[in-house]
């Protein structure tokens, strides 16, 4: 599904609904304003759903916005505006399901006409907040790496690699937009938003003021346990991710890195070195006319390439290595046997620096004369101690009990009975990986992974994904793993 087909579509279920208004006595006050009323008010509640299906997914978006805002703040004049951002990521999750909530029950309150004004207004600062993320996220294809957002007079020509936050997350991984349409959409959001202000007496209107309140206070309550169950009990509903069951990531990696291998430069974008003017020239004219754009007025702007047959995705990001940066990838995904993958985008804990008294040895040297000959004899001459600052890492107990309960228990069995399991998390410093392994008391491996690609796997800390031929069998929560003899039962045949 595109953009274009979901909007249309919701456009002829608004033109629909709002006909079917139309014979109903003293309910439609305006056919433009309930139009939009219903226009809005289901891009809103489909919008929300499919984000509602997996929570996560928006507070790990959110999280790529907070550490952007961070880095752009920060030696700037607004730099004491920075601090917020860390803080506000440590709540991502709540931020997460609160605004998607938000997001359907405002859609639900323009669709039964609740709270006119209240709603008009919410959903004109929705959309403006919308706006804002999604318009910053396009322009920072104009900042070249290493400048500064607010370094107007440094800004380049639109490059879609100069973007931190490729996607706005718009609805989730249902369908992701390229930030530029994503803000052009929000921009023509803007003029529903600013109708509903300057017209919300023309809102059409159901049910009574009681039942309405109730029907919103009803979906708040319903919604909030609903998202919760999508990351806190369980897994996602329905998976829009790319490492769903059923993939075989060995094989797509494969495809998607055959068809980047054969995408072709189409066009190149050139500027003028002196009046700024961009051209667009097919590649073939380009090569015919060169000596038209000599070097010293045009520069290559951009490479304008063919897209490639087999869609990119995180698949194409699968890369797994040791501690010392070895990829053992092709070994993870080429084993015929069933295996666990336990996944864990983030250990949770702290590190502190602590007096630690070590012991030295001392050595002399001797000198030896052995008739002509002189020898040289290292002896110990004693011992002497000194202080050093050693780390010290405190896990969270509560992450902790979550690998050492079920978790450690299957895994454990799996291992005895001659499966093999690997444990990947985000990159971290090796002792403190064998501290951490240590503390849960695990007998696999461990190897690190980028984290993003961590969360894209599954929305889990620490979750399990059953492998086989680099095919995903299953995964699961890890609050809702089974024991492995009906693992067995059900899935290793």
């Amino acid at each position: 599904m595109t953009l274009t087909t979901l909007f249309i579509g919701i456009a002829i279920l608004a033109l629909l609904l709002t006909l079917g208004t139309g014979f109903l006595p003293n309910k439609l006050k305006s056919w433009l304003v309930s139009f939009l009323q219903y226009f809005a008010g289901a891009l809103f509640v489909f919008s929300g759903a499919v984000k509602a299906i997996d929570p996560l997914g928006t507070a790990y978006k959110m999280e790529q916005y907070f550490a952007e805002f961070q880095t752009t703040f920060e030696g700037t004049w607004f730099s004491f505006i920075a601090p917020l951002f860390p803080w506000l990521s440590h709540y991502s999750s709540t931020f997460s399901v609160f605004m998607i909530v938000f997001e359907i029950v405002l859609g639900i309150a323009l669709l039964i006409g609740a709270f006119p004004k209240l709603t008009s207004w919410a959903f004109l600062l929705l959309v403006a907040f919308f706006t804002f993320l999604t318009g910053f996220t396009f322009l920072t294809g104009y900042v070249p790496e290493g400048v500064n957002f607010f370094q107007f007079a440094k800004w380049g020509p639109y490059v879609e690699t100069n973007m931190k936050v490729t996607d706005c997350g718009c609805f989730g991984d249902f369908m992701v937009l390229k930030p530029r349409i994503s803000f052009f959409k929000d921009l023509i959001l803007l003029v529903p938003s600013i109708v509903f202000v300057w017209r919300f007496r023309k809102m059409h209107q159901f049910f009574k003021p009681a039942s309405r309140l109730a029907c919103l206070g009803i979906s708040t309550m319903v919604l909030v346990v609903y998202c919760m169950s999508n990351y806190v009990w369980n897994l996602p509903d329905i998976d829009f991710r790319p490492f769903k069951e059923g993939v075989n990531i060995a094989e797509r990696k494969a495809l998607e890195a055959e068809a980047e291998a054969n995408v072709e430069i189409i066009a190149w974008k050139l500027k003028n070195k002196k009046t700024g003017e961009f051209k667009e020239v097919p590649y073939n004219e380009y090569l015919e006319k060169i000596q038209e754009y000599p070097k010293e007025e045009w520069e290559v702007a951009e490479q304008i390439q063919s897209e490639p047959t087999v869609p990119h995705s995180k698949i194409s990001d699968f890369e797994v290595s040791d501690v010392e940066g070895n990829s053992i990838t092709e070994e993870l995904l080429s084993d015929s046997n069933y295996s666990f993958m336990v996944v864990a985008y983030k250990l949770y804990g702290e590190v502190s620096k602590t007096p630690k008294m070590v012991t030295d040895s001392v050595f002399v040297t001797d000198t030896l004369k052995l008739g002509d000959t002189i020898a040289y004899q290292k002896r110990l001459s004693g011992l002497k101690q000194r202080e050093v600052l050693a780390d010290v890492y405190a896990w969270d107990a509560k992450y902790v009990d979550r690998w050492k309960g079920k978790v450690n228990e299957v895994l454990s069995t799996a291992q005895k009975s001659g499966m093999k399991v690997q444990a990947v998390t985000a990159f971290i410093d090796e002792a403190a990986l064998n501290d951490f392994k240590q503390t849960i008391g695990a007998s696999f491996s461990f190897y690190t992974a980028d984290d993003i690609l961590l969360k894209t796997i599954i929305r889990s800390n620490p979750g399990i994904v059953l492998l086989k031929n680099g095919q995903v069998i299953k995964h699961w929560h890890y609050r809702q793993l089974p024991d492995f003899d009906k693992i067995k039962a059900g899935y290793l045949k």
